[in-house]
Order: structure tokens, then sequence, then C-alpha cells
């Protein structure tokens, strides 16, 4: 299933529907959403008449999309690909494999960032989840997750079955930089069925496009304050034990060796920008946590 919501991105969306056909295990069906874009549904009715084309019947945003796609499927796994991202041509083959043990009921893979005019030397790899990429932290092995990312990941299409789709309102509305939907989801389904295991695969890999507006300092600093404000959303539905768990290891282990790792950078390796480095993960660790407090204050006023 790959969701689109703009003509902007239309060379893209044909490079991932391309990346589809083109794997080595066949998929049963393409599926492509288009959110709240009538122009660009015909387009794609027109020039991919070898998809299955719906447009989302639910609220707009990319939860919406995805149950809508989620409702017509027919396979028994179904596998997500942002309209930004290449797949691999063993994607499918490796993400499947792990199905056959049957308490796995979902599968993500390794998401690297394809950066369209250069990475900027003070991106820290352990932000590349603000670009929506697999970020340093992850182990590079086939290893149990709390939960999927969501340009790369697939489900058992039994689990919707059971504890329902998406959250509804929860997570990105054309370009507002929120998240989180899978996040939440991944949670869900293993509170209520804890048997149940997703699996990081890191075989499984997809290039994602990022293009110059997402490597700028403003575009990281307001997608870290959309992810705390995001992350404010999760643990209200789902708790804050389970909410902030692997966040808490993010933030106390992850993140203070990449500070340590950029000013070792810059005191032993002459490298100027790894100080760039350090600075960003402070600030975008503040910045996060800066809209965690503001969703929470807020709400709590409102209710």
């Amino acid at each position: 299933m790959i969701c689109a919501y703009t003509e902007r991105r239309w060379n893209e969306l044909r490079a991932a529907v391309a990346s589809v056909q083109q794997q080595r295990y066949a998929p049963q069906e393409i599926i492509v959403v288009v959110d709240n874009n009538s122009a660009l549904f015909e387009r794609v009715c027109a020039e991919f008449p070898q998809v299955t084309a719906i447009e989302n019947r639910y609220r707009r945003g990319l939860s919406g999309a995805r149950n809508s796609g989620i409702a017509v499927a027919r396979g028994e796994v179904i596998a997500f690909l942002d309209e930004d991202a290449i797949a691999a041509p063993d994607w499918l083959e490796h993400l499947l494999a792990p199905y056959d043990q049957p308490n796995v009921v979902g599968v993500g893979g390794a998401i690297e960032p394809l950066w369209l005019e250069g990475r900027p030397r003070w991106f820290p790899d352990e932000f590349n989840w603000v670009v929506g990429c697999t970020y340093r932290g992850l182990a590079p092995v086939l290893h149990p997750v709390r939960n999927l990312i969501g340009c790369n990941m697939s489900f058992r299409r039994t689990v919707f079955e059971a504890v329902g789709g998406f959250r509804d309102g929860m997570g990105r509305i054309g370009t507002k930089p929120l998240g989180c939907e899978e996040t939440e989801f991944c949670i869900r389904l293993q509170q209520q069925e804890p048997q149940w295991v997703l699996l990081y695969e890191p075989r499984a890999g997809v290039a994602h496009a990022v293009p110059p507006t997402r490597a700028r300092w403003r575009y990281f600093i307001e997608r870290c304050f959309g992810e705390g404000v995001s992350k404010a959303q999760v643990t209200r539905s789902v708790g804050a034990q389970d909410g902030l768990a692997s966040e808490r290891t993010y933030a106390l282990r992850t993140l203070p060796s990449g500070i340590a790792r950029g000013l070792a950078d810059t005191l032993f390796h002459v490298d100027v920008a790894g100080l760039g480095r350090a600075v960003a993960i402070t600030a975008g660790l503040g910045t996060t946590i800066a809209g965690y407090l503001t969703s929470w204050l807020w709400h709590r006023w409102a209710n």
C-alpha cells in the first residue's frame, strides 16, 4: 500500500510503484490510496491501470488513508511504503520471511535517507527519524521492537480485524509535521495481545527521499516539536509507561553517546561539524520535550 496526497511528488510516486512492481517476490496487489486530491486520483487511475487506486474514505490524513486501503486489501500481509520511497528488489522477500513464525504479526525494515542535495554535516544520525528514516540506536540485526516506522512496515491483516486500524485524527495531515500513528497502533496491538511480536529486519531496505526543505534547521526544529506533541497524544491513548518506554532508553543512552561522539569529533578529529551535531542533538531533545509538555499542559487546561 502506498498513500499519496500531492501531485508535487508525482515522479517519486511513479518510482515507488515501479520499485514494488520489480520485486523478486511479486505482490498480490498494489494499492495506491489518494488523500483528499481528486485530480491526483484521476491521474493515478489513468496512468497506473495495473494498480488498485482508491480515495481516502475516512477523515483526511495518513491514518484515514491507510485505514481506507486496509478495508479493500485482500492479502494476508499488508506492506506499507511511502510514496517518496524506493524499495530494494528483495524488500518484500525479506519482509515476509519472518511471518513463518505464527506469533510474528508485524515486520519492518531499514530506511536509508536519500538526500537530494546532500546531507547537512550538522545533521546527527541519531535524529534520522526527523526525515522518516532509521536512526542510530537500532541494532543492525533482526530483533523485536516496540514499534515499526511507517515508511517501511508490514502487518498481518488479521491484526487490524482484532484491534482496529490506525487512530483517527492522529498522525500526519499533508505537510503538518506530526506523526506517531504507527507507534500508537503498535503499542495498542501488543497491549491487547502481549504474545504478539513485531520485528525489525534490516535487510528489508528502502531508500527515502529527503528534499532540501527537510534538510534545514527550521524543519528539524519544527519536526522535533511536532514529535513531542505526537508523543503526548500517544501517551494519552496507551499510557506513559508503554508510550515512553523506548524513548527513555533513547534519551538516556543513545543521545548522550551521540553528543559525546560529536564533541570527540571536534576535539580529536578537527571536525567542527561534530560540535554542530552535538548542538543539534541537544536542541532536538529539548524541543521534543517542549512539544510534549506544551501538548500535555494544553490538554490538561482544555479538560
